[in-house]
């Protein structure tokens, strides 16, 4: 093979790499993503072995694309034991769980549910609750809570407790 080939052959190479390098970069606001913090889980007994647990988390938009909410849900993991989800209390039951349940504490945020939207390149702050069929006492000495946010497009997004 002689040097002219590997020249253009270099050169060809260098040219490719460049167009993916542009593609992707020039893309990449318009694949959906969303990042996040949970700020604060609480929890309180309910009757029949259940726990109440309401999670306050942070959430951003950093893409250039809408995210719609299809689904929100909690999953508790546990050490050496399976992962319990959680039963969803609906945004219209929220508030009655905390007027039921003065010792859960203050509301501080919305509820995040259908049909609500992020916008591109906005943060919100907002809460999930769930009921967990477990002991107080188990939610307590959880590995972590984990916050699942589906988009409409079915693209999901898990957010872990940082204990």
């Amino acid at each position: 093979m002689s040097k002219q080939f590997w020249g253009f052959l270099g050169v060809g190479l260098v040219v490719v790499g460049l167009a993916v390098w542009a593609i992707w970069s020039g893309t990449k606001s318009a694949h959906l993503d969303l990042t996040g913090k949970i700020l604060k889980v609480r929890s309180i007994a309910l009757d029949g072995g259940r726990t109440l647990v309401a999670v306050d988390f942070r959430v951003t938009n950093p893409s250039g694309v809408p995210l719609a909410i299809r689904e929100v849900s909690l999953r508790m993991e546990r050490y050496q034991e399976e992962p319990v989800s959680g039963v969803e209390v609906s945004r219209g039951d929220v508030d009655a769980m905390f007027a039921a349940f003065p010792l859960i504490g203050v509301k501080y945020n919305d509820v995040l549910a259908p049909p609500e939207t992020i916008a591109p390149g906005k943060t919100i702050d907002r809460m999930a609750e769930a009921s967990f069929d477990l002991p107080e006492a188990a939610v307590e000495v959880r590995k972590g809570v984990i916050l699942h946010v589906e988009d409409v497009d079915g693209v999901s997004f898990d957010i872990p407790e940082k204990k």
